[in-house]
Protein backbone atom coordinates (compact mmCIF):
# COMPACT_ATOMS: atom_id res chain seq x y z
CA UNK A 1 0.00 0.00 0.00
CA UNK A 2 2.83 2.40 0.92
CA UNK A 3 4.60 1.70 -2.38
CA UNK A 4 1.37 2.27 -4.29
CA UNK A 5 0.87 5.60 -2.51
CA UNK A 6 4.41 6.71 -3.36
CA UNK A 7 3.95 5.80 -7.04
CA UNK A 8 0.64 7.70 -7.15
CA UNK A 9 2.24 10.82 -5.64
CA UNK A 10 5.12 10.65 -8.11
CA UNK A 11 2.71 10.37 -11.04
CA UNK A 12 0.74 13.39 -9.82
CA UNK A 13 3.91 15.45 -9.32
CA UNK A 14 5.20 14.43 -12.76
CA UNK A 15 1.89 15.44 -14.30
CA UNK A 16 2.04 18.85 -12.62
CA UNK A 17 5.59 19.44 -13.79
CA UNK A 18 4.72 18.40 -17.33
CA UNK A 19 1.71 20.69 -17.29
CA UNK A 20 3.84 23.64 -16.17
CA UNK A 21 6.23 23.01 -19.02
CA UNK A 22 3.38 23.04 -21.51
CA UNK A 23 2.12 26.36 -20.17
CA UNK A 24 5.59 27.89 -20.45
CA UNK A 25 5.63 26.91 -24.13
CA UNK A 26 2.07 28.01 -24.82
CA UNK A 27 3.19 30.59 -27.36
CA UNK A 28 4.36 27.71 -29.53
CA UNK A 29 1.02 25.94 -29.61
CA UNK A 30 0.58 24.22 -32.96
CA UNK A 31 -2.77 22.41 -32.74
CA UNK A 32 -2.87 21.59 -36.46
CA UNK A 33 0.78 20.56 -36.85
CA UNK A 34 1.49 23.26 -39.41
CA UNK A 35 4.94 23.87 -40.86
CA UNK A 36 5.84 26.83 -38.63
CA UNK A 37 9.08 28.73 -38.18
CA UNK A 38 9.34 28.72 -34.39
CA UNK A 39 13.01 29.36 -33.68
CA UNK A 40 15.46 32.11 -34.57
CA UNK A 41 17.87 29.44 -35.81
CA UNK A 42 15.31 28.24 -38.37
CA UNK A 43 14.55 31.84 -39.39
CA UNK A 44 18.23 32.65 -39.86
CA UNK A 45 18.70 29.56 -42.03
CA UNK A 46 15.85 30.69 -44.27
CA UNK A 47 17.27 34.20 -44.58
CA UNK A 48 20.74 32.82 -45.39
CA UNK A 49 19.22 30.70 -48.15
CA UNK A 50 17.04 33.54 -49.47
CA UNK A 51 17.61 37.16 -48.31
CA UNK A 52 14.07 38.04 -49.43
CA UNK A 53 12.82 36.12 -46.39
CA UNK A 54 14.30 38.72 -44.04
CA UNK A 55 11.92 40.66 -41.83
CA UNK A 56 12.24 44.43 -41.43
CA UNK A 57 10.92 47.01 -38.98
CA UNK A 58 8.29 49.03 -40.87
CA UNK A 59 8.41 51.93 -38.42
CA UNK A 60 12.10 52.46 -39.12
CA UNK A 61 11.86 51.95 -42.87
CA UNK A 62 8.86 53.86 -44.27
CA UNK A 63 8.72 57.67 -44.34
CA UNK A 64 5.65 59.32 -42.84
CA UNK A 65 4.44 56.07 -41.29
CA UNK A 66 2.19 56.23 -38.22
CA UNK A 67 2.00 53.17 -36.00
CA UNK A 68 -1.25 52.46 -34.17
CA UNK A 69 -0.66 48.86 -33.14
CA UNK A 70 -3.95 48.03 -31.47
CA UNK A 71 -2.94 44.52 -30.39
CA UNK A 72 -0.20 46.03 -28.22
CA UNK A 73 -3.03 47.58 -26.17
CA UNK A 74 -6.37 46.33 -24.81
CA UNK A 75 -8.11 48.53 -27.44
CA UNK A 76 -8.94 45.66 -29.78
CA UNK A 77 -11.70 43.10 -30.23
CA UNK A 78 -10.16 40.69 -27.70
CA UNK A 79 -10.08 43.34 -24.96
CA UNK A 80 -6.57 42.13 -24.09
CA UNK A 81 -3.01 43.19 -24.82
CA UNK A 82 -1.70 40.57 -27.26
CA UNK A 83 1.71 41.93 -28.37
CA UNK A 84 4.52 42.78 -25.98
CA UNK A 85 5.47 45.92 -27.93
CA UNK A 86 3.92 48.33 -30.43
CA UNK A 87 6.01 47.21 -33.40
CA UNK A 88 5.25 46.42 -37.02
CA UNK A 89 7.34 43.96 -39.03
CA UNK A 90 7.03 42.54 -42.54
CA UNK A 91 9.14 40.69 -45.11
CA UNK A 92 11.75 42.73 -46.97
CA UNK A 93 9.85 42.91 -50.32
CA UNK A 94 6.68 43.95 -48.46
CA UNK A 95 8.49 46.79 -46.70
CA UNK A 96 10.09 47.90 -49.98
CA UNK A 97 6.62 48.05 -51.53
CA UNK A 98 5.32 50.04 -48.54
CA UNK A 99 8.15 52.51 -49.05
CA UNK A 100 6.89 53.09 -52.60
CA UNK A 101 3.34 53.44 -51.30
CA UNK A 102 4.54 56.06 -48.83
CA UNK A 103 6.43 57.99 -51.52
CA UNK A 104 3.36 57.99 -53.76
CA UNK A 105 1.00 59.10 -51.00
CA UNK A 106 3.35 61.96 -50.10
CA UNK A 107 2.36 63.68 -53.36
CA UNK A 108 -1.15 63.89 -51.89
CA UNK A 109 0.25 65.09 -48.54
CA UNK A 110 -0.82 61.78 -47.04
CA UNK A 111 0.88 58.89 -45.28
CA UNK A 112 0.10 55.38 -44.08
CA UNK A 113 -1.14 54.34 -40.68
CA UNK A 114 -0.32 50.76 -39.70
CA UNK A 115 -2.68 48.92 -37.37
CA UNK A 116 -1.04 45.52 -37.74
CA UNK A 117 1.52 43.72 -39.88
CA UNK A 118 3.39 40.52 -38.99
CA UNK A 119 1.41 38.54 -36.43
CA UNK A 120 2.83 35.53 -34.54
CA UNK A 121 0.84 32.34 -35.12
CA UNK A 122 0.06 32.15 -31.39
CA UNK A 123 -1.97 35.36 -31.77
CA UNK A 124 -3.98 33.84 -34.62
CA UNK A 125 -4.87 30.89 -32.39
CA UNK A 126 -5.96 33.31 -29.65
CA UNK A 127 -8.03 35.47 -32.00
CA UNK A 128 -9.98 32.52 -33.37
CA UNK A 129 -10.75 31.31 -29.85
CA UNK A 130 -12.22 34.73 -29.07
CA UNK A 131 -14.07 35.31 -32.37
CA UNK A 132 -14.35 32.20 -34.60
CA UNK A 133 -15.75 33.95 -37.69
CA UNK A 134 -13.58 33.34 -40.75
CA UNK A 135 -14.93 36.43 -42.50
CA UNK A 136 -12.91 38.54 -40.10
CA UNK A 137 -10.49 36.23 -38.27
CA UNK A 138 -8.11 33.76 -39.93
CA UNK A 139 -8.65 30.09 -39.17
CA UNK A 140 -5.54 28.77 -37.38
CA UNK A 141 -6.01 25.48 -39.22
CA UNK A 142 -4.48 27.24 -42.23
CA UNK A 143 -2.70 30.17 -40.61
CA UNK A 144 -2.88 33.81 -41.64
CA UNK A 145 -1.04 35.83 -44.26
CA UNK A 146 -0.14 38.04 -41.30
CA UNK A 147 1.75 35.03 -39.90
CA UNK A 148 3.85 35.01 -43.10
CA UNK A 149 4.83 38.67 -42.75
CA UNK A 150 2.90 39.39 -45.95
CA UNK A 151 -0.24 41.24 -44.81
CA UNK A 152 -0.82 44.72 -43.44
CA UNK A 153 -3.80 46.49 -41.90
CA UNK A 154 -3.63 50.13 -42.95
CA UNK A 155 -5.37 53.47 -43.21
CA UNK A 156 -4.47 56.99 -44.39
CA UNK A 157 -3.31 59.99 -42.37
CA UNK A 158 -2.51 63.62 -43.08
CA UNK A 159 1.26 63.98 -43.27
CA UNK A 160 1.19 67.37 -41.53
CA UNK A 161 -0.72 66.22 -38.46
CA UNK A 162 -0.63 62.41 -38.47
CA UNK A 163 -4.43 62.52 -38.09
CA UNK A 164 -6.42 59.78 -39.81
CA UNK A 165 -8.65 60.98 -42.63
CA UNK A 166 -12.30 59.83 -42.81
CA UNK A 167 -12.61 56.13 -43.65
CA UNK A 168 -15.60 53.72 -43.65
CA UNK A 169 -15.26 52.35 -40.09
CA UNK A 170 -12.95 51.94 -37.16
CA UNK A 171 -10.30 49.25 -37.39
CA UNK A 172 -11.67 45.77 -36.59
CA UNK A 173 -15.25 46.84 -37.10
CA UNK A 174 -16.83 43.47 -37.90
CA UNK A 175 -19.87 44.84 -39.70
CA UNK A 176 -21.05 45.05 -43.31
CA UNK A 177 -19.75 48.64 -43.49
CA UNK A 178 -16.21 47.27 -43.25
CA UNK A 179 -16.54 45.54 -46.63
CA UNK A 180 -14.14 46.85 -49.27
CA UNK A 181 -17.02 47.74 -51.63
CA UNK A 182 -19.76 48.78 -49.20
CA UNK A 183 -21.53 51.58 -51.13
CA UNK A 184 -23.65 53.53 -48.65
CA UNK A 185 -20.99 55.90 -47.37
CA UNK A 186 -20.30 59.64 -47.67
CA UNK A 187 -18.62 60.64 -50.94
CA UNK A 188 -15.49 61.80 -49.13
CA UNK A 189 -15.10 58.41 -47.47
CA UNK A 190 -15.60 56.59 -50.77
CA UNK A 191 -12.90 58.74 -52.40
CA UNK A 192 -10.47 58.12 -49.54
CA UNK A 193 -11.07 54.35 -49.61
CA UNK A 194 -10.59 54.28 -53.39
CA UNK A 195 -7.33 56.25 -53.11
CA UNK A 196 -5.98 53.79 -50.54
CA UNK A 197 -6.94 50.72 -52.58
CA UNK A 198 -5.59 52.22 -55.80
CA UNK A 199 -2.17 53.04 -54.39
CA UNK A 200 -1.85 49.74 -52.57
CA UNK A 201 -2.86 47.75 -55.67
CA UNK A 202 -0.36 49.66 -57.83
CA UNK A 203 2.49 48.43 -55.63
CA UNK A 204 1.48 44.79 -55.39
CA UNK A 205 -1.11 44.58 -52.62
CA UNK A 206 -4.47 42.84 -52.91
CA UNK A 207 -7.31 44.08 -50.72
CA UNK A 208 -9.37 41.68 -48.65
CA UNK A 209 -13.06 41.88 -49.48
CA UNK A 210 -14.48 41.85 -45.93
CA UNK A 211 -12.11 44.47 -44.47
CA UNK A 212 -11.26 47.76 -46.19
CA UNK A 213 -8.06 48.05 -44.11
CA UNK A 214 -6.57 44.60 -44.88
CA UNK A 215 -4.11 44.07 -47.76
CA UNK A 216 -2.18 40.95 -48.75
CA UNK A 217 1.09 41.16 -50.62
CA UNK A 218 1.24 39.32 -53.95
CA UNK A 219 3.36 36.19 -53.65
CA UNK A 220 2.54 35.65 -49.97
CA UNK A 221 2.41 31.89 -50.56
CA UNK A 222 6.21 31.86 -51.02
CA UNK A 223 6.78 32.75 -47.37
CA UNK A 224 6.49 30.42 -44.40
CA UNK A 225 4.18 30.77 -41.43
CA UNK A 226 6.02 32.00 -38.34
CA UNK A 227 5.51 31.97 -34.59
CA UNK A 228 8.33 34.24 -33.45
CA UNK A 229 7.68 36.98 -30.89
CA UNK A 230 8.51 40.61 -31.61
CA UNK A 231 11.33 40.40 -29.09
CA UNK A 232 12.85 37.42 -30.89
CA UNK A 233 12.63 39.23 -34.23
CA UNK A 234 14.23 42.37 -32.82
CA UNK A 235 17.12 40.31 -31.46
CA UNK A 236 17.53 38.57 -34.81
CA UNK A 237 17.57 41.88 -36.70
CA UNK A 238 20.18 43.32 -34.34
CA UNK A 239 22.37 40.24 -34.76
CA UNK A 240 22.10 40.33 -38.54
CA UNK A 241 23.06 44.03 -38.62
CA UNK A 242 26.40 43.36 -36.89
Amino acid sequence: MKKLLIVSVLLIVFGLVSGCGQNDNSKHRNPYNLDLTQTIEAYNRQVSANPQMEMADIGKSVKGIVLDIRYATPDNFTGEKIYESAKAFARKPVVEALQKVGDSLAFHHLGLKIYDAYRPYAATVKFFEVYPDTNFVANPRHGSKHNRGCAVDVSLVELSSGKEIPMPTRFDDFSEKAAADFPNLPDTVLVNRKLLSGVMAHFGFVRYQAEWWHYDFSGWENYKLMDLSFGELEDALKQNQK
